[in-house]
């Protein structure tokens, strides 16, 4: 045990959880504060510092998002505009849609894109070009503007824009427009500039409970936009301190206006239901805790979670970074964004009290749900719900990358209110909240988990 309190709970938590390596970083009071713990790999352990490199996963898509804030300040790009203003070429299953779309649609999740697309188009510089033109296969979940639902292709699609307007490639134009600017100099998505790092690699749990190193280390390179920064707590604090304050940088040049900068921390879009927010501004997930309004987002990679969350009228952040699938990095991050939220602000994040098994309500939802990727499978014992998330096996097998492993049924209970929301009360995605849809009819046609909709499959004949 330490004197200081954030260590000895980091460090406490990653050990219970079975978590390899972590690095936490809180901005609070007016001052940095660090707790890293563990090692880079199993396999070949270096010690994690704040230097140490992560894969971010989602947070990603923060810089991709004021990234395009950037342009539209500089107008170069309009939030209102349709995507074909900059992406002429764009085709979608639906041309209504794909003439629709616009550039807020895509920085809010309310495109009606599917949650992504399962195509490896190289390590070139033309990448994001050739994943915009596999969109053309990709389905659709909504017409543009009806809903929100989790994209990481539209997100993608949003970093074609970049490039297409910046005529760069995506990654030289935010190092550019952002990482350059900010000093975030231990932030890169190149390998090579990864390689000469220190940097964690993931960890997943297999069937036979032994921890392993996951492999690929990240995804291919058309995700940059939406998933494939790597990044250190130290770079990650900054970058939330820069999201505390008005727009400048350290050296007094502002380098987006207060009223687009605040513009990214108002309500688009409302959400009902989940773990990720409220509302969603332009890319954040805006969330009331115990009565203070929060803005986050989270992101994973292969065996490897982030989290960074601001409390705007605290001046606070705080980011948490782990190295193990979700059975233990889900729970890491949550536990640590949670106890610094109570310890440095008094601010607690209660979980709501599920309602007693309901047999009626248990045969309304019970079936499977499917996205364009994964699974969700509902039963009931008689006596208990429970939920399983997979990886579909056709993606599993003709994936050209090893695919994380499936999540192990865990139970669940619905919530009290009209709305037909649950939460997950086991295993690693405990405390996870999402809901149910229903049809015209009033029939259970959907569930969300994560932001993202799974469509109900038709039942299997008997």
């Amino acid at each position: 045990m330490t004197d200081d309190p954030l260590l000895d709970f980091v460090a406490a938590t990653a050990a219970k959880l079975r978590v390899p390596g972590v690095a936490v970083g809180v901005w609070a009071n007016g001052r940095e504060a660090y707790a890293c713990s563990g090692v880079t790999s199993i396999d070949n352990p270096l010690p994690v510092d704040p230097r140490t490199l992560f894969v971010l996963g989602s947070v990603t898509k923060t810089y991709t998002a004021t990234a395009l804030m950037r342009l539209v300040a500089d107008g170069r790009v309009e939030l209102e505009a349709p995507v074909r203003r900059y992406v002429p070429e764009l085709k979608l299953a639906s041309e209504a849609a794909a003439a629709s779309i616009t550039v807020l649609n895509l920085l809010n999740h309310t495109a009606g894109l599917d949650w992504r697309i399962n195509v490896d188009t190289g390590e070139g510089d033309d990448a994001l070009a050739r994943e915009v033109a596999a969109l053309a296969r990709s389905k659709l979940i909504a017409p543009p503007g009806t809903r929100a639902s989790y994209s990481q292709a539209g997100f993608d699609l949003a970093g074609r824009i970049i490039e297409k307007v910046t005529g760069l490639t995506y990654e030289r134009a935010v190092a550019s427009l952002l990482l350059e600017p900010l000093g975030l100099a231990q932030s890169c998505f190149d390998r090579d500039d990864i390689m000469t790092r220190r940097f964690a690699v993931g960890h997943n749990l297999g069937t036979d409970g032994v921890l392993r190193v996951a492999r690929p280390w990240r995804h291919w390179r058309s995700d940059s936009p939406g998933g494939g920064l790597a990044s250190s707590v130290a770079d990650q604090l900054r970058w939330g301190r820069f999201h505390l304050g008005d727009g400048a940088v350290e050296t007094g040049e502002t380098i987006l206006p207060g009223d687009l900068f605040h513009r990214m921390q108002g309500p688009t879009v409302a959400l009902r239901g989940g773990m990720l927010g409220d509302a969603l501004g332009i890319c954040w997930f805006l969330r009331d805790i115990d009565g203070v309004k929060t803005v986050g987002h989270g992101g994973s990679a292969n065996g490897q979670f982030a989290n960074l969350l601001l409390v705007p009228a605290c001046n606070f952040a705080i980011v948490a970074l782990s190295n193990a699938g979700p059975d233990s990095g889900i729970a890491f991050n949550a536990a640590i964004v949670r106890w610094a939220l109570e310890h440095y602000l008094g601010v607690i994040d209660r979980d709501p009290e599920p309602l007693p098994y309901d047999a009626g309500r248990a045969r309304e939802i019970v079936g499977t749900y499917a996205n364009d990727m994964m699974l969700l499978i509902v039963a009931s014992d008689g006596t208990a719900l429970t939920i399983e998330c997979r990886i579909k096996p056709e993606i599993r097998t003709a994936a050209p990358i090893e695919p994380p492993p499936d999540l192990p049924p865990a139970t669940f209970g619905l919530l009290p209110g009209t709305g037909d929301g649950y939460m997950i009360t086991s295993g690693g995605l405990a405390g996870q909240r999402g809901f149910f849809t229903r049809d015209a009819t009033g029939v259970i046609a959907g569930a969300d988990l994560a932001g993202r909709l799974f469509t109900r499959m038709p039942a299997a004949m008997p």
